[in-house]
């Protein structure tokens, strides 16, 4: 794939339901990782139910929407993204 097709973004994910949720996040999150270029997360907050993760990317929009697409539809987990120009 070119350079050229491919932009810098972030994804920031906010999962409420830890117990239930975050087991599929991080595999999404791992089948996706050569697309993501860094990562930074807070796993326990609120005694442990409530995580925030940050992803930078470097992938097509394509790729992108995908990926927020695919953790935006498991259940007790938000994921709003930012795309450079």
């Amino acid at each position: 794939m070119s350079d050229q097709n491919r932009r810098y973004a972030f994804a920031g994910i906010i999962i409420e339901d830890r117990q239930r949720s975050a087991a599929l996040v991080q595999k999404i999150l791992s089948e996706q990782s050569s697309i993501i270029s860094g990562r930074m997360g807070i796993p326990n907050l609120e005694d442990g139910s409530l995580s925030i993760i940050t992803v930078i990317l470097h992938a097509t929009t394509d790729e992108i929407g995908a990926l927020s697409g695919k953790i935006g539809r498991i259940p007790g987990v938000s994921i709003k993204t930012g795309i450079s120009k």
